[in-house]
């Protein structure tokens, strides 16, 4: 498939959505952080609001923030309110916006259990590389292309969200799966349920890649671990769809160093490596630890921030088994504002489920878990920090702790 013609909306021009403007209530979260860059990137003038500072923040350098309790758009302005924070304030959903930026443009779109931020990524990357100039949308800061959106003439990428049953809003003209993994049980009933879901998204692209019918990429990798060589699978296999020839794909893949919070070096101190991946279900904690002990570390110690209350009733156990693939490991208690609090659910359900072998650790907060972690730390260990909330927040303070 030949790339999309260039348009007159490339960055330096008017722009798809001159004379928006925009705010958006939770621009602090993974998702609208990024639709809030690519709509100021494509002409929109932008603010938002959050609840606190994130880590995501850091990449609206210029954009007007409000932090506080309670969202006050300013008059004049569209709301797009994320799903973290429905109720917060009247407007159209993050998902709707979405689904209108991807008909703007020729665009490929990523879902899936596991990887699809970093398969995102790596074609986004690659077809950057190639002189496609794209827009992307990822869910993750993307180093190497400067943040976690950024706007082009070219084929827009953009990571799906299955989460809520978004992805189904959105058309693109390549869809790729990476893999299907029952991850939100307060949204699907079923295994069965969702594989239904994703194939009838699938069967209404023009082109689809569906990653289980995919070997391991056999190429030269910058990141580590098998469960990359399957991303990196899939998004070869989107990247040829879109028209780029695969010995000139892999080429440029091979200079692709990760996605932040992918099992990201935060420090080498005192002979410890700290490192912190957004792993939060039990395959991908899996790969994470996995990752880990590929290193050889004297001792592997793990700290786990559990996310939404359904998942963490349901797979417990799972969480559990799969973090005892550490000789250590802290847990907090989880974030959960996407559901609603369950009586008797907490983190201490994953505790109680780890292995009895493993050296384990109740925190009911990131501070005290940092403290724990310090405790233990030993020259030749290697930490990682897992989770979706702001598990990092441990990472950053073990690596100051052990430099002081």
């Amino acid at each position: 498939m030949p790339a999309p013609e260039r348009g007159s909306d490339a960055p330096g021009g008017a722009g798809p959505l001159a004379g928006r403007r925009i705010y958006f209530v939770g621009i602090g979260g993974a998702g609208l952080s990024a639709y809030a860059n690519i709509a100021r990137a494509w002409g929109a003038e932008v603010a938002g609001w959050d609840l606190r500072e994130t880590i995501f923040m850091e990449t609206l350098g210029g954009v007007t923030i409000d932090l506080g309790p309670v969202p006050t758009p300013p008059p004049g302005f569209e709301v797009v309110v994320s799903a973290a924070h429905v109720g917060r304030a009247d407007g159209r959903s993050r998902a709707d916006f979405l689904a209108e930026l991807v008909a703007l443009r020729p665009s490929i779109v990523v879902g899936g259990a596991h990887g699809k931020t970093t398969t995102t990524a790596m074609i986004a990357f690659v077809l950057r590389e190639v002189g496609n100039d794209p827009s992307w949308i990822v869910g993750g800061v993307v180093p190497q292309l400067g943040g976690n959106a950024g706007a082009g003439a070219g084929w827009l990428v953009v990571e799906g969200d299955e989460s809520d049953r978004s992805i189904a809003a959105l058309r693109p003209r390549i869809a790729v799966v990476t893999n299907v993994d029952l991850d939100h049980h307060a949204v699907y009933a079923s295994r069965a349920e969702l594989d239904a879901f994703f194939r009838d998204w699938l069967a209404r692209a023009p082109h689809a890649v569906r990653g289980w019918e995919l070997e391991p990429a056999d190429v030269e990798l910058a990141v580590p671990g098998e469960h990359n060589r399957l991303n990196a699978a899939a998004a070869l296999a989107a990247l040829e769809l879109a028209g780029v020839p695969r010995e000139e794909a892999a080429r440029a893949l091979a200079r692709f160093t990760g996605v932040g919070r992918r099992f990201e070096l935060v420090g080498d101190v005192c002979g410890v490596r700290v490192y912190d991946d957004y792993a939060h279900n039990p395959g991908e904690i899996e790969a994470a630890l996995r990752t880990a002990r590929s290193l050889a570390p004297a001792r592997l110690v793990a700290v786990y921030q559990p996310h939404v209350y359904e998942r963490t009733r349901h797979l417990h156990r799972e969480l559990g088994e799969a973090l005892g693939l550490a000789d250590a490991v802290v847990v907090t208690d989880l974030v959960g504002a996407r559901d609603a609090p369950r009586p008797g659910v907490t983190g201490k359900l994953v505790l109680d489920a780890l292995p009895r072998r493993v050296r384990a650790a109740w925190s009911p907060t990131l501070e005290d878990a940092a403290r724990i972690v310090l405790g233990w730390a030993r020259e030749g260990d290697v930490v990682v920090t897992l989770g979706v909330g702001e598990p990092w927040r441990v990472a950053r303070a073990v690596v100051e702790g052990l430099a002081r």
